[in-house]
This record gives structure tokens, sequence and C-alpha cells, in this order.
């Protein structure tokens, strides 16, 4: 099966380890503790009423999602170096636009998959029509991209500095 650029998540090699890591212990550790969860509140009796076995099988539920995404994502993930501190947008970047060139009208996000998501910085991802509309350009040059009503919209990029999250 040929894999698309879209598909292809670039991580580093950092954070290609770390959910690794992630995956080996939701597959491991976090599968016994959740089963054994399971196994306590089927003993105290009737499940239809049970919280505490509704709550153990929603938590193993989301667990296994996570397992899901983490196979997936590591599956289609290609582990490089992180972007060059050269001022041209790619994924891994922090940047900084002015929406029609106006520099009091301006944001800040990282251009990055969810996985890389926080509370600190928004993210968007290199998919969606802003992160394709500035992936390539570089400092002080003008991008423009498509928004969802069909219109198009102009920013220019400020700022481009790799992630140090």
């Amino acid at each position: 099966m040929t894999q698309t650029s879209e598909n292809v998540t670039w991580l580093t090699q950092e954070a290609y380890n770390k959910l690794k890591d992630e995956l080996e212990y939701l597959t491991g550790p976090a599968r016994t503790e959740i089963a054994a969860k399971i196994a306590a509140a089927r003993e105290e009796g009737d499940l239809r009423e049970n919280g505490g076995y509704h709550a153990a099988k929603e938590e193993q539920g989301k667990q296994e999602l996570r397992v899901r995404q983490l196979t997936q994502l590591l599956e289609n993930a290609k582990v490089g170096e992180a972007p060059a501190a050269d001022g041209a947008v790619a994924p891994g970047m922090v940047v900084t636009i002015a929406f029609d060139g106006d520099e009091d009208d301006t944001l800040t996000f990282l251009l990055a998959s969810r996985e890389y998501a926080s509370a600190d910085i928004e993210t968007y991802s290199p998919q969606s029509p802003l992160g394709a509309g500035v992936t390539g350009h570089k400092v002080g040059d003008d991008a423009e991209y498509e928004l969802p009503n069909g219109k198009r919209a102009s920013v220019r990029i400020l700022k481009a500095e790799p992630y140090t999250g």
C-alpha cells in the first residue's frame, strides 16, 4: 500500500520515542490495571447498577481508542530531524501570521498533528486549509488559503521558529 504525504506524520526521534513509550505502557501495564479494576467491580455483584464497573469499562474503551490512534500514527510516522530555523514554514514550527497584512490582527500557532496539541499553544494541522496555505512560505511572504465558505483569505508570515515545547 502506498502512502500519500497526507497520511504521513513527521516526528522527531524524541517525539517518536515518547509516543512509542506511551503505546507500550497502554498495551502492557495499563491493560493489566484496567482488567483488575473490571474484575474487582464484577465481584461487587449486579453489573446493571454497578457504577464502578461501568466507569472501568468506559476507561477501558478510551484506553483502547488511544492504542488504535497511536498504532496508526506510529505506523505512518517518518522520523526525522526537527525543522531548520531558516524561516521557512514547515510542520513542527511555531508560526505567527498577520491576517490581511494587519500586524495588529495576528495568530501564533503550532503547525503539527494533534498529537502535539498542548494547552500552551493553538495547533493547526499541516493538512488544514491554513496549515496547507502557509507551509513552504518564508517569513515576510504573503500566503493565501481557502475559507470554509469558499472565499480566499490572505496572511503574511511574521515568524516561523522550531517548536521547543
